[in-house]
């Protein structure tokens, strides 16, 4: 008797948990981006992000003396976000300088530090 106590108990507390974590997302603020029926949060990436975030790291692989290993570029609608790692400080200006060369990029973001090397 007593485990059929027990399993009810932890059936009913399951069923609340869920119930109120369901309850939180659907009333969660929806996302201007996010259109009726979709289940992605964050806007999606389009083609022409995709290509302009490309085109940049293109720009700068062939920079003379840039590194590119370290660097991650995101594009939004024109906005382009640059963070990792480079070498120097004269790097992290280059990649700014370069990225706002590129067709289509309309604004920059620099979010590049130096790279320290070690494990901390």
């Amino acid at each position: 008797m007593k485990s059929n106590l027990r399993c009810a108990l932890y059936a009913s507390f399951l069923l609340t948990v869920t119930g109120v974590a369901h309850a939180q997302s659907a009333n969660a603020p929806m996302d201007a981006s996010m259109a009726p029926g979709t289940t992605q949060a964050a806007p999606s990436t389009t083609k022409a992000d995709r290509a302009l975030a490309r085109a940049v790291r293109r720009a700068l692989s062939r920079a003379q003396g840039f590194n590119v290993s370290g660097v991650f570029v995101r594009a939004r609608g024109g906005a382009v976000t640059l963070s990792g790692t480079v070498r120097t400080g004269d790097q992290i200006r280059q990649a700014e300088d370069v990225a706002r060369s590129v067709q289509g990029v309309t604004s920059v973001t620099n979010k590049l530090t130096l790279f320290h090397g070690g494990n901390g």
